[in-house]
């Protein structure tokens, strides 16, 4: 990865997302076609999607965020982005009268999950499903996961237990949970891949 970008005028930063943005891109890299149109959900600040869309200049690289303050934001990065950033769109996961209404070849979706309630999870599935090209359009998600078979890191626990105390509805996804949704739209769980930071990618392809 290159050089963080710096932050233009008016423009929203994370420390979070400026930490990830290079491991996230490698795995992006990999799976990700090498041409097309893809879809952000919750592109928040816009620091990925500016960084993404840099790195993978054949991809047309589509942001969304129901926040006005975010959608501003990403605007603020498209200033001086690359050309296949294109602008955010007003997209809400649990309001599918915001939905495009245009195929997708991916769907990235980073750090959502936990902090929504759980009908976020499905509408995102019901969403991909919808969307993406099939066969083999992919969903990528990425973030921290409670899963049955691996003991959870103290700090995923404790990042938990703080999630829920801002707002009961929120909190770390199980997994399993997770790919069954999925299934039930569509979706056939990939991969499952570490991250730095006790974090993991999912990633689901549409059959």
């Amino acid at each position: 990865m290159d050089a963080p970008l710096p932050a233009p005028d008016g423009a929203l930063t994370s420390p979070a997302a400026a930490r990830n943005m290079g491991a996230v891109l490698e795995v992006l890299r990999a799976h990700l076609p090498a041409d097309g149109p893809v879809l952000e959900v919750a592109a928040g600040t816009g620091q990925h999607a500016a960084g993404f869309a840099r790195a993978l200049p054949g991809l047309d690289w589509t942001p969304s965020d129901p926040s006005p303050e975010a959608r501003a934001s990403v605007e603020a990065w498209r200033a001086d982005g690359p050309p296949n950033l294109g602008p955010p769109l007003a997209l809400d996961v649990l309001d599918e009268t915001t939905w495009p209404d245009r195929p997708f070849k991916a769907v990235v979706c980073l750090n959502m999950i936990h902090i929504a309630p759980w009908a976020a999870t499905g509408g995102l599935m019901r969403l991909a499903g919808r969307t993406l090209v099939r066969p083999g359009g992919l969903l990528v998600l990425y973030g921290p996961f409670l899963e049955s078979d691996v003991e959870t890191a103290p700090s995923n626990l404790a990042f938990d237990a703080s999630l829920k105390a801002r707002d009961p509805a929120w909190g770390l996804r199980d997994r399993d949970a997770v790919v069954e949704v999925a299934r039930t739209h569509g979706l056939a769980f990939t991969l499952r891949k570490a991250m730095p930071a006790n974090n993991l990618t999912l990633l689901f392809r549409r059959v």
